[in-house]
């Protein structure tokens, strides 16, 4: 009966790893496309004063 048990719980755990790994593949494409973004947003945004520029 406790071989049961454990193999419930290693299938369990194994559903777990599968959605954490999931989940945080998904951050990290989520979190990529942010920086990405702001580095676009960075590059096109205008000096805002170039005359007034530390050189």
């Amino acid at each position: 009966m406790t071989e049961k048990r454990d193999t419930d719980r290693d299938a369990e755990n194994g559903g777990r790893r599968m959605r954490l790994r999931a989940a945080l593949r998904e951050n990290l494409k989520r979190r990529k496309s942010q920086s990405r973004g702001r580095g676009d947003q960075a590059a096109s945004a205008p000096d805002p004063d170039p005359e007034h520029r530390d050189e």
